[in-house]
């Protein structure tokens, strides 16, 4: 599962790449073994060529230091980091691969984004390790998955079944935060229900007091 702070680099970087006109997707499957990139964008140049970045985010030490396959495939290749984990780990970092430094806003009430981006080390540019074809091929099928998201969230929840939607709240667990230190979503499901059954029953006992007094007043002009 993502770190909160994983997340909030891949958000920024998405609309940094894009505000430097790029399309750019996340999570990108390559070819021959080439691993994942975590964020893979494209421009054209101005003579009219591809550039492909490729972006590995990394939060912590023991992420950077993983077995995991790097796929710095493209021609030109970054890590996304920390400041405080650039600092530790700034002379490990390959010649040929840039480094880009995550800025959290320290309040993110009044900005769009939840931090900005430096450029401490840039990339060489490099020969693709993948042919153009492939590349661009991983690239529009991970787009399609996420059309396909966008569809299905579009759709709401009636897309999925009652035992689907179960499960998934199960995986909500109650030290789970979701609301950066507020209620998790399945403490909010729970309360929005009782507050529900609670009106309910006012609703219902309203009811039968107007029911009541109507018979009251009734019997009083009968007698």
């Amino acid at each position: 599962m993502k770190t909160s702070l994983t997340i909030q680099m891949e958000e920024t970087l998405y609309y940094y790449c894009r505000e430097n006109g790029d399309v750019v997707v996340e999570e990108v499957t390559m070819p021959d073994d080439q691993g994942i990139v975590d964020t893979l964008s494209c421009r054209l140049s101005s003579d009219k060529q591809f550039e492909w970045r490729c972006y590995e985010l990394k939060a912590s030490k023991a992420d950077f230091r993983s077995k995991a396959k790097l796929s710095f495939i493209g021609h030109y290749n970054y890590f996304v980091l920390p400041e405080a984990l650039f600092e530790k780990v700034k002379t490990e970092i390959p010649k040929s691969i840039g480094a880009m430094i995550y800025h959290p806003y320290s309040s993110a009430e009044e900005q769009v984004l939840p931090g900005y981006f430096t450029i401490e080390k840039k990339p060489q540019r490099q020969e693709l390790l993948v042919t153009e074809q492939e590349l661009l091929f991983r690239l529009i099928t991970a787009q399609a998955r996420e059309v396909g998201k966008a569809k299905q969230t579009a759709r709401g929840l009636r897309v999925f079944s009652t035992d689907q939607l179960y499960k998934e709240l199960k995986k909500r667990q109650p030290d789970y935060d979701l609301f950066g230190g507020r209620i998790n979503f399945y403490d909010r499901f729970s309360e929005d229900i009782s507050n529900q059954a609670i009106e309910a029953l006012k609703e219902e006992l309203e009811a039968t007091r107007a029911a009541y007094f109507q018979l009251e007043q009734r019997l009083l002009e009968e007698q």
